[in-house]
């Protein structure tokens, strides 16, 4: 992007005024996909949006969903616990997955129906959901960032696992042409006026912004 042109930008107020205009297509549900990159700031969004929207939203992580550092499966357990059930009117439910003890958990966590159902993790917005989803969001930042976020958070002992996840994420985004196919495209590492998030609208994959 042009380093002198305005930046454009999206205020939580306004996604949640854009979730609120989309129009439910998971029986009564509004489906948010929030996917990117591991460490590009999904998971923050996804926090920040269910704030503001209330008791209305729910939020499924699908880091619960994958059997360890494998996407492999999240997405089939989503949609036969979670989305099948909400698309006719009935509450879903998954096992979390417990990372320390590496296997799923016996109790169900609940996923009642409500107005929108935020669903964030890389690899979230496939194309076999899009029949039920209402709004696509794609999050990204520089990959030194996400890997410096990334091993803050996990340990540094975990660098192995997150370059070889870094392949794996790249080869799904490449497979579903999943930032091309988001509605909404934001980089969180660009500066911003507070409470706002920077669009990517119309720039070129890999680009961000001011660069």
């Amino acid at each position: 992007m042009d380093p002198g042109r305005p930046l454009s930008t999206i205020t939580v107020a306004e996604l949640v005024a854009r979730v609120e205009a989309s129009p439910a297509r998971l029986g009564a549900v509004r489906l948010v996909c929030i996917d990117g990159p591991a460490g590009s700031g999904k998971t923050t969004l996804a926090g920040r949006l269910a704030g503001a929207l209330g008791d209305v939203a729910t939020v499924v992580h699908l880091e619960d969903l994958y059997a360890g550092w494998s996407m492999t499966g999240a997405v089939g357990r989503l949609e036969a616990g979670v989305l099948r059930p909400l698309a006719e009117g009935r509450a879903g439910a998954h096992h979390r997955y417990d990372w320390a003890a590496e296997r799923f958990a016996p109790q169900p966590t609940p996923v009642p129906v409500r107005p929108v159902l935020l669903v964030e993790g890389c690899g979230s917005s496939p194309r076999r959901l899009d029949r039920w989803t209402s709004l696509r969001i794609w999050v990204e930042a520089p990959a030194e960032l996400r890997v410096a976020r990334g091993l803050a958070r996990d340990g540094a002992e975990l660098a192995p696992q997150w370059r070889r996840w870094q392949t794996t994420e790249a080869a799904e985004f490449a497979r579903e042409d999943t930032r091309m196919r988001a509605d909404l495209r934001l980089d969180s590492a660009a500066a911003s006026p507070a409470g706002a998030f920077v669009s990517l609208q119309g720039t070129a994959p890999g680009t961000t912004a001011g660069t």
